[in-house]
């Protein structure tokens, strides 16, 4: 029997004391004050969150298990100091062992990263080792830190490489996944989300990052951004930049998710990407929380588009657990040691 796997899942809604404590944490950088101790959270609180929310939805919609990791909008790099960003992460990375730890059965730890604009990674690398000792199977990369300005150098370029060398020796995945937009001309969840997997895909593909990481991991989240639509037009610049086919340059490397909130953009994407490089995905509770009113089903309950493309048992089933245990190695053997 197929496990449901949900590879996209962040914590969205959370202790009041832990928010409260960024906002302390928040002012207390402006003031040029200490950031005041982070508060005690019993189990009890983490327990009522999870289970009023994530763990609720995961069994009304019919999944098993949800890959999870901070709030991706709360993330934020771009604020404070290296040091604000380097706590906050682990801050957040712990709130998530917590949850793993109390449902092991039920979610699977991925973790922030202290991207500060302004630093290297020699802190994130700190931080991914630090949470997969813990069971973390992956981590969130963001390709823009500095929240909208794209400042950074492409996802190719060396700045990035001690990472990657952390990645592949730990073997772990990253998903590519920026935070919040504090550029008002970019709405966070509707532009720029999109706009920055789309970028890091033509980032991707103008580059030779795989034949120097072979076994590097990427997921591009919703649905690979613009990727699928514009199929064609990526086939095409890989030929005229001189680029290999995209099948052998990119594709077995780089994945995308199925958080497409609509039955004809799952559609597409499962026409379109070949279902051994798509990892089943909700991003819920997340960006898209309403009820789509030509469905009368929320729009972020991805499961059901999935269960109605017109694919084998095999694609299916590769598509909602196979994809996953293989990008993730360290969720499957973790499955394995449970007997799953």
């Amino acid at each position: 029997m197929t496990m449901i796997i949900d590879c996209h899942g962040h914590y969205t809604v959370l202790p009041k004391a832990h928010d409260d404590w960024r906002e302390a944490q928040k002012a207390a950088f402006k003031a040029g004050e200490a950031a005041p101790p982070y508060p005690d959270i019993s189990d009890d609180e983490i327990r009522e969150t999870i289970e009023s929310n994530q763990l609720r939805l995961i069994k009304e919609r019919g999944a098993d298990m949800t890959i999870f990791s901070p709030r991706a909008s709360a993330m934020a790099p771009h604020v404070g100091d290296q040091s604000v960003a380097v706590k906050w992460a682990q801050v957040c990375n712990d709130l998530i062992a917590r949850v793993v730890g109390l449902y092991p059965e039920v979610f699977a730890g991925v973790c922030m990263l202290p991207q500060s604009p302004e630093a290297d990674m020699t802190s994130s690398i700190a931080e991914l080792r630090r949470c997969v000792d813990k069971g973390f199977i992956g981590c969130n990369l963001n390709p823009d830190p500095g929240g909208g300005h794209f400042s950074h150098p492409p996802l190719t370029d060396e700045f990035w490489f001690p990472f990657y060398e952390a990645m592949c020796e730990l073997d772990v995945p990253a998903m590519i996944h920026v935070s919040g937009s504090c550029n008002p001309a970019m709405h966070a969840t509707g532009a720029y989300y999109i706009a920055a997997d789309t970028i890091a895909f033509m980032q991707l593909l103008e580059g030779d990052l795989f034949s120097r990481f072979p076994n590097l991991r990427f997921i591009i989240p919703h649905g690979g951004g613009a990727v699928p639509y514009h199929w064609g037009r990526y086939r095409g610049l890989a030929d005229m930049l001189k680029k290999p086919d995209l099948s052998g340059h990119l594709m077995n490397n780089v994945f995308f998710d199925t958080c497409v909130y609509h039955q004809p953009g799952v559609n597409l994407l499962a026409d379109v990407i070949d279902n051994k490089n798509i990892l089943f995905g909700s991003e819920m509770v997340g960006a898209v929380r309403g009820i789509d009113p030509t469905t009368g089903f929320y729009f972020d309950d991805t499961k059901r588009y999935v269960d109605a493309l017109d694919i084998s048992d095999d694609e299916r089933h590769a598509i909602f657990e196979g994809n996953a245990r293989r990008v993730f190695p360290r969720l499957d053997a973790q499955l394995k040691d449970r007997g799953q």
